[in-house]
């Protein structure tokens, strides 16, 4: 069972930048398609980036051309960097695999705010 550990959120005025990590045991992990998810408070998780495993992208048009998804198969780590950060990008981040989801990890909180 692969496990998921995303790390690098926190507080930050809009326009400005975070990049996440999304790390996981198991080999799976670096075979498999991953995305992040955003769940915003009273809202449903839903999907924002995602990569396959030999890098092809797509994004939701919320987040197209100021996050950027890559990974890093020998470390097994998943990456979002995010630029030009907007109050409404506030959220718990996650990352997991589209179809087939293994058990969610804590998520990352992202707070944007001035």
């Amino acid at each position: 069972q692969v496990q998921l550990v995303e790390s690098g959120g926190g507080l930050v005025q809009p326009g400005g930048s975070l990049r996440l990590s999304c790390t996981a045991s198991g080999s799976a992990f670096s075979l498999s398609l991953i995305g992040w998810y955003v769940q915003a408070p009273g809202k449903r998780r839903e999907w924002i980036a995602r990569i396959t495993n030999d890098g092809a992208t797509t994004y939701a048009d919320s987040v197209a051309g100021r996050f950027t998804i890559t990974r890093d198969n020998a470390k097994n780590t998943v990456y979002l960097q995010m630029n030009n950060l907007k109050p409404e990008d506030t959220a718990v981040y996650y990352c997991n695999r589209p179809l087939m989801n293994w058990e969610w990890g804590q998520g990352t909180q992202v707070t944007v705010s001035s």
